[in-house]
């Protein structure tokens, strides 16, 4: 028989709980959703007032992975939406993970979460500027942080704050709070960015995709500032071999990187990072901290 829990007056089935998710380590479905409710907190203040697009994969990272917007089959009537109209759909919504409730319904999906860079309610209004450093093998995390330092020094001379973070795969994301501003706007000063930082640190980054570009350098991705597209929110575990997070560093993190574990981080380690350094990321939710685009 599935558990019936009880999360802040809510009814979930949380099923599945011995299923190991994540074979290389033995990480199950129930670790996971224990992980879920520890950084419930830090993770909620991220999310909570954003359309939330799932990628789901309920046989671990091995299986079928799928990518879903629309609320899922089967979605409570509790659950909060919101409408994000699609050119295909202009009725469509989104869930919107707004309480620990909602974010225990969904973790039991067994999802990654990603968001725009725009709240709910003001679709294409962006508050935050986000850069995705992905790095090209040989390339590492490593060849990300030398990027991600020259980036952070070019956004302190705008008068604008950066935060990093881990993807939680191979590279770097850097975001930084904003006032709000069309998404239109926004995704033109990050291309701008990374072209300028193509010109200036030419064997180390690149601005476009091309693959054949790519090898030994690092991809300064601007293109998740469309107000379609979406990144992963921090704190989100990943479908990857291994339980790894999305997590939020300290600079002095990043400066010292000199190999790729320094910068890599499972579920068992974000708990106590929290205790100790707390939400890194905290600055994107000051209002005092978003600046203006040049």
């Amino acid at each position: 028989m599935t558990p019936i829990t009880m999360v802040e007056g809510r009814r979930i089935a949380l099923s599945n709980l011995d299923k190991v998710l994540y074979p290389e380590t033995g990480f199950t479905k129930g670790e996971v959703l224990h992980y879920y409710a520890t950084v419930a907190g830090s993770l909620l203040a991220h999310i909570h007032d954003r359309p939330v697009s799932f990628l789901r994969y309920p046989d671990g990272p091995a299986g079928q992975l799928f990518f879903t917007k629309n609320p899922p089959p089967g979605t409570p009537d509790w659950v909060k939406t919101t409408p994000v109209p699609r050119s295909e759909d202009l009725r469509a919504e989104q869930v919107v993970v707004s309480d620990l409730a909602t974010l225990m319904w969904a973790a039991n999906l067994v999802v990654e979460f990603h968001t725009p860079q725009w709240p709910a309610g003001a679709p294409a209004l962006a508050d935050r500027l986000i850069l995705d450093l992905d790095p090209g093998p040989p390339a590492t995390v490593v060849e990300c942080s030398a990027a991600a330092l020259w980036l952070r020094r070019r956004l302190a001379d705008a008068g604008l704050h950066a935060c990093a973070k881990t993807s939680g795969s191979k590279g770097l994301h850097l975001a930084v709070p904003l006032e709000p501003t069309p998404s239109e706007q926004v995704s033109a000063y990050a291309k701008t960015l990374a072209q300028e930082a193509e010109r200036e640190l030419p064997d180390l980054v690149v601005h476009r995709m091309t693959k054949a570009l790519r090898p030994g350098k690092v991809f300064v991705d601007h293109s998740q500032n469309a107000a379609a597209k979406t990144t992963a929110a921090p704190y989100t575990l990943r479908a990857r071999a291994l339980p790894t997070v999305s997590a939020p560093v300290s600079w002095a993190e990043v400066e010292a990187c000199r190999d790729p574990s320094d910068l890599a981080f499972l579920a068992d380690d974000v708990a106590a990072r929290l205790e100790r350094e707390g939400d890194l990321f905290a600055p994107l939710l000051d209002p005092d901290r978003a600046g203006r685009l040049p």
